[in-house]
């Protein structure tokens, strides 16, 4: 059931995610910097305040969100996350292109991998990025850690990881596709697209959530 303090708990946890306040992620979605502010989340008469589906829809233009992210945090967990923790592979972003880390499939293999502790994804080949550098800002950070779910279904919108058939791996939204080519977009929106033909893409993977 969605309730009044569930989705206002939804956009502070959409804040805490990308390392906002709620009156930074207002201010981030263009709405007046006091929008998201606690006092006005009730009226004066004592009655609840509910964000109007623009506001919302401005937050998730801002932050570059998906609705699916934002529905996940209206609940407990989201319906491809548990509470039982798992270990899954982790390794570095930069390292990812090297070979022996991946099979033809993108699934994750090989012995160079680290551990980390996570609450369960139901994807048993999941794996765990970590971002180095500033060139994903302002959407990741460096030692921001992705999780990528390699089995789960990739749609227009969505932010993924990519291998070209060349062994680079980069993370990347996916535009959309044509009948011969994938459009992506990069975090830093003061990078161009990229439009790769199928043949030189070896896999794609979708990021399924990000520790910030």
């Amino acid at each position: 059931m969605l309730t009044h303090s569930k989705i206002w708990n939804a956009i502070d946890a959409l804040a805490r995610r990308y390392g906002l306040s709620p009156s930074g992620l207002a201010k981030r979605a263009g709405l007046d910097a006091t929008a998201f502010n606690r006092s006005k989340r009730v009226t004066p008469e004592g009655r609840p305040r509910w964000p109007t589906t623009e506001s919302v829809a401005k937050v998730l233009a801002a932050t570059g969100a998906s609705l699916d992210e934002f529905v996940n945090l209206l609940g407990d967990e989201g319906p491809a996350l548990r509470k039982v923790a798992q270990p899954i592979p982790l390794i570095g972003l930069t390292q990812a292109g090297a070979g022996g880390f991946f099979d033809d499939g993108g699934f994750p293999v090989g012995g160079g991998w680290d551990q980390i502790g996570f609450p369960r994804v139901d994807d048993e080949n999941a794996y765990a990025l970590e971002v180095t550098g500033d060139s994903m800002q302002p959407l990741y950070r460096d030692a921001d850690i992705l999780i990528v779910s390699p089995n789960s279904t990739t749609r227009k919108g969505d932010r993924v990881v990519l291998r070209t058939i060349d062994g680079e791996v980069m993370a990347k939204i996916l535009v959309r596709r044509t009948a011969k080519t994938v459009e992506f977009a990069s975090f830093n929106p003061a990078h161009p697209n990229l439009v790769f033909p199928f043949q030189r893409i070896d896999w794609i993977a979708r990021i399924v959530w990000a520790s910030q």
